[in-house]
């Protein structure tokens, strides 16, 4: 048996890599890569495609599905074609729902993405006791529509807080609530009102970043407050101005909590502030609620505010070019 005598240096690996390959430590492995399935990233979105598929797509599906037929409340229903849609033409509430949907978002949508941005220029400025006006403004996003519904009912009812100031300086009585257009404005106003320190957020957000430069150099030039308004914020803004314009559009054609808190479950003197998103409550609930046709309303809502969506994006991208 051959003995290793002590001047003999252990033979190692790192001593057979110096003899053949030269000086220097032997190289290590490469570290094992462990493969990636191709499952994997599906595995950490399926929770929420899951609440996607539950909440979202087969809610749609089906009422897409219903809309085709005359289900009810009990009963499955059959195949009815279009039959659902071409009642539509002939109902008269399917047209108050219409017009009154579309005058909200006349009238609420240009209030929303002008009065806002306002706002925001008003509590931009670091002046002491602005972040107070700032939380004032911002309360009614956080309160509940239920609460705020019923306060303005108590307020604009013919006993409420705001007949009784007319009443002291002399005025009469106003029927906020009793007057088919007064109640349909004061529901927008509430809206309006609600919606002012969301929007108002957002376009903070915005105007912090617009370069105070701009601004330097407008009024160095003489530009007064409104000319720099027009062509320093508004340019500079402008994007979030559509972004608002098609949320609070979407928001508007849909609105159902404001008008049927301060109207009530008839909509109004004769149902004549009855909303779409209203009328399809009415007709689809209950025992011998008509699913079938509530879906039709619900796709025409539906078709309706993607349209909205597209005309504020197409009017957008006319502006870029």
């Amino acid at each position: 048996m051959k003995t290793r005598t002590a001047t003999e240096a252990p033979i190692t690996d790192a001593s057979r890599v110096a003899a053949g390959r030269g000086d220097g430590p032997a190289p290590r492995g490469p570290a094992r890569i462990r493969r990636q399935l191709p499952t994997s990233p599906w595995l950490f979105a399926a929770p929420g495609l899951v609440i996607v598929a539950v909440f979202i797509l087969y809610p749609f599906l089906s009422t897409l599905n219903n809309a085709f037929t005359d289900k009810r409340t009990l009963m499955p229903g059959e195949y009815v074609g279009l039959a659902n849609f071409s009642e539509l033409l002939h109902d008269d509430m399917f047209w108050i729902g219409l017009r009154n949907s579309t005058l909200y978002v006349l009238v609420v949508v240009p209030a929303l993405v002008l009065l806002p941005l306002l706002l925001a220029m008003l509590v931009q400025k670091h002046i002491p006791g602005i972040t107070f006006f700032r939380s004032a403004f911002y309360t009614p996003v956080v309160a509940s529509i239920v609460v705020v519904g019923l306060i303005w009912v108590w307020m604009l009812d013919e006993r409420g807080l705001v007949n009784a100031v007319l009443e002291a300086v002399g005025a009469g009585k106003v029927g906020f609530l009793s007057d088919q257009w007064l109640l349909l404005f004061s529901a927008m106003a509430v809206t309006v009102w609600k919606g002012l320190g969301y929007y108002m957020i957002i376009y903070l957000a915005a105007l912090a970043n617009v370069p105070r430069e701009l601004h330097e150099a407008a009024a160095v030039d003489g530009a007064g407050a409104v000319r720099r308004f027009l062509t320093v914020t508004v340019p500079a803004v402008r994007s979030t101005m559509v972004l608002v314009g098609a949320l609070s559009s979407v928001a508007a054609f849909k609105v159902f909590s404001e008008v049927y808190l301060m109207a009530g479950p008839t909509g109004g003197p004769a149902g004549e502030d009855t909303t779409l998103v209203m009328l399809v409550q009415r007709v689809g609930t209950g025992l011998t609620g008509r699913v079938g046709y509530a879906s039709a309303i619900s796709v025409v809502v539906f078709v309706v505010t993607v349209t909205l969506m597209l005309l504020v994006l197409r009017a957008d991208r006319k502006e870029d070019a």
